[in-house]
């Protein structure tokens, strides 16, 4: 629900397009497809989205700054999910990353999430002990 007459938006930018949904003041819905990456157009597809639907909503006037900005006090939340994260280690495609951890949490990438046979199992069969 649109919070106290703001605009709410929920975006998903994911690898190839970012889809925008807004919950208008009036509890209308708006909707809106971009490509994800477009730099002769736009430098960011979620500020983009939230922008073209204020304009459309609003009014150039009204939709923007004085220094030509979103104009944040027009929207009550902005919630993001994205899957380039994902996508990128699906496919093998990010920087190599290293993990460094303190001293006694040496298994923790054997551990994980806690999703083993055995959850309540005090040691792990393996596990590594400082």
């Amino acid at each position: 629900m649109a919070k106290s007459g703001k605009y709410c938006f929920a975006i998903d930018r994911g690898g190839t397009f970012t889809d925008v949904l807004c919950i208008t003041p009036s509890g209308g819905i708006r909707t809106l497809k971009l490509l994800s990456e477009d730099p002769a157009n736009y430098p960011d597809a979620p500020t983009e989205g939230i922008r073209r639907i204020l304009q459309q909503e609003e009014g150039p006037e009204r939709a923007r700054t004085r220094d030509g900005l979103v104009n944040t006090e027009l929207i009550g939340w902005v919630r993001m999910g994205t899957t380039v994260a994902t996508n990128a280690l699906l496919e093998r495609a990010g920087d190599p990353v290293a993990l460094v951890v303190n001293r006694g949490f040496r298994d923790l990438l054997q551990i994980g999430n806690q999703a083993r046979p055995s959850i309540f199992q005090l040691v792990s069969e393996g596990a590594t002990h400082d």
